[in-house]
């Protein structure tokens, strides 16, 4: 699982580190930096579905760009950025490093990446009293591209982690066009350069499977009101949620389409009777999103399809599906979680939110804006809420988890937590102690 983001000249943040934990919260005004944090997780997961950098950062004629493209990606005037994943390993004491250094201008290409091994040893007690938790770093293997001409880099790799004496132990040169973990993904390498890739760790394994797990999901409703085909993972924009549905085996369809009715009856005046999805057309290749609605009482329901869906509800079942449908263990980030639901659904989405991420070992990753949902919190979530904020001197984004504001207790003897956001006073208070 993803524990820690850390942002060096990504976008506004010069430097932050953003904590991941099974629900975090990250709220702030606009412009404060919220959407840049989640683009740089977009970034990373991009690299490992096999996206070259520059495909990454500026798109493909089928693949939008990330937000702002190459020219915003890095903090001005730097032309390049540096982006780490802390991430668990196997057992709580073994934990993975990964970091990337990418350049933007005048061409993109990669500088710098490595992975590193930390191993927490346990601590003890001598004579009552504990020991600092000490830990070991492993370096597993390094990629540098000092020569500012060059459009190649050179890895090498560490503590004898290739297949054979007769492997590349040592330096390995590679097209600084995309990341080193992604060569073991290239099929046309030269035998002996790809035993040498495929000899990767386990801990690589790991973090190239943790990123990937990652959905950075913004439900677009209008995309999702069509026919789509059938599908075994939701895009992005959940324009394919009918599809995904309907390729669900028998009894995991069933579950999941119950789950998803007994959800959405909370969210309208009247009751949401059945949500499904179904395959349509001679070769049933395709699928449509519908529920039943009875609004009016002793009358029949009605069947809608996805056209006539509101957007809340659409979004609402999209976020709902990938909770259900994304891989155990997994990441999920949503930005503007609540847009289109009514804050008198807060309690409702917070619960799916924690139930269904819980039970389904899926860590989720929100924004919000909405006062509702942050007043719907209780106590115990407060260290999972980050704030975004502009630094009041140089303009730059910084993260700062909710309890680490010192006056944090006056504040809240003051208001509601929804309230004080509402009136923007953490984040003046955060501005008056820079």
């Amino acid at each position: 699982m993803l524990k820690k983001l850390i942002l060096e000249n990504w976008k506004s943040f010069r430097y932050a580190e953003l904590p991941i934990d099974p629900l975090t919260i990250l709220i702030g005004t606009n412009a404060s930096g919220k959407s840049n944090a989640l683009d740089a997780l977009d970034f990373l997961s991009r690299l490992t579905q096999g996206k070259s950098l520059r495909a990454a950062l500026i798109g493909e004629p089928s693949y939008p760009s990330i937000r702002g493209g190459a020219e915003w990606a890095s903090l001005k005037p730097n032309t390049q950025f540096t982006l780490k994943a802390l991430i668990q390993g196997q057992g709580e004491a073994v934990e993975f490093l990964y970091s990337i250094t990418v350049e933007t201008e005048p061409k993109i290409r990669l500088l710098a990446e490595s992975l590193t091994e930390i191993i927490h040893a346990e601590k003890i007690e001598i004579h009552h009293i504990e020991t600092e938790d000490l830990s070991e770093q492993i370096e597993l293997f390094q990629v540098d591209s000092e020569d500012t001409n060059s459009s190649e880099a050179t890895v090498t790799l560490f503590n004898d982690k290739c297949s054979s004496a007769d492997d590349y132990c040592g330096d390995l040169w590679f097209h600084a066009d995309r990341s080193y973990s992604q060569l073991r993904t290239i099929s046309n390498l030269p035998s002996d350069v790809y035993a040498a890739v495929s000899s990767a760790t386990d801990a690589s394994m790991v973090v190239m499977k943790t990123l990937r797990s990652t959905l950075v999901l913004n439900p677009i409703p209008s995309n999702m009101r069509f026919y789509s085909l059938l599908s075994e993972v939701l895009q992005n924009d959940a324009a394919n949620i009918a599809g995904v549905l309907a390729a669900l085996p028998e009894e995991e369809k069933a579950h999941v389409e119950s789950t998803l009715s007994s959800y959405v009856a909370h969210l309208p005046e009247r009751d949401v009777q059945r949500v499904w999805a179904e395959t349509v057309g001679r070769l049933n290749s395709d699928a449509m999103l519908y529920c039943e609605e009875s609004w009016v009482p002793g009358e029949p329901p009605i069947v809608v399809d996805a056209k006539g869906m509101s957007d809340g509800t659409l979004r609402f079942l999209a976020i709902l599906t990938a909770l259900l449908t994304r891989p155990e263990g997994s990441q999920l980030v949503i930005e503007e979680v609540d847009n289109g639901l009514h804050p008198s659904r807060a309690d409702l989405l917070l619960k799916m939110l924690r139930g269904i991420g819980s039970k389904r070992n899926i860590d989720i990753l929100v924004t919000t804006h909405n006062p509702a949902l942050l007043d719907a919190l209780e106590p115990e979530m407060i260290p999972f809420v980050v704030v975004a904020h502009r630094d009041s001197k140089t303009g730059e984004s910084k993260l700062t988890p909710l309890d680490n504001i010192q006056n944090l207790p006056k504040l809240l003897a003051s208001g509601s937590l929804g309230d004080l956001a509402e009136r923007g006073v953490i984040e003046r208070s955060l501005s008056d102690s820079n």
